[in-house]
């Protein structure tokens, strides 16, 4: 689950939002009642979802999107005049008065979301790459395969077995 921080201006709000979120499964990892606050939170953490209103005593959501990193992302209560405004990228909302489910719904999709993006932006190390391409050039020269192909076969081959790439091409080069 993503680090979520909770800001709104009143601590007893923020509180109220805190306690809905852990009800709903949802581990909330600090809350805050400035802007600045929020920005500190999010340097020790490094990513994860800011669920903030839209004031601040210090700033405006939309100031604050524009400081925040591309770890994080934002999810904005407000009503219905507010979110009429155009809003930053990277801003989600929900609607104010707050349906309980709606706000699970959509931490837990954003938390969802970021995840996946993680995942897929993990970048592998030198030597994971040259097990890869090592089991590749196999499959190519005794398989007779093209480069696309040996790739394709490690894929499936991967999904299936429910191992990694690396553990596959390394299943790979053992058995040649």
């Amino acid at each position: 689950m993503s680090n979520v921080v909770v800001a709104f201006p009143k601590i007893e709000d923020a509180k109220k939002i805190r306690n809905l979120l852990v009800r709903g499964g949802i581990e909330v990892a600090g809350i805050c009642t400035t802007g600045g606050q929020v920005l500190d939170v999010m340097d020790s953490l490094g990513s994860g979802i800011v669920v903030c209103g839209y004031r601040f005593r210090d700033m405006l959501y939309t100031e604050l999107r524009a400081q925040m990193g591309g770890g994080f992302e934002m999810l904005l209560l407000a009503s219905q005049s507010v979110l009429a405004e155009k809003s930053p990228d990277g801003v989600m909302a929900v609607r104010m008065p707050l349906k309980v489910h709606e706000l699970l719904e959509t931490v837990n999709m954003m938390a969802y979301a970021a995840g996946k993006r993680k995942k897929k932006g993990r970048s592998r190390s030198p030597r994971e790459k040259a097990v890869i391409e090592r089991a590749k050039s196999l499959l190519m020269e005794r398989n007779h395969m093209t480069e696309e192909e040996a790739h394709r076969y490690l894929q499936k081959c991967s999904m299936d077995s429910g191992n990694s790439i690396i553990e596959t091409a390394q299943m790979v080069i053992s058995l040649m």
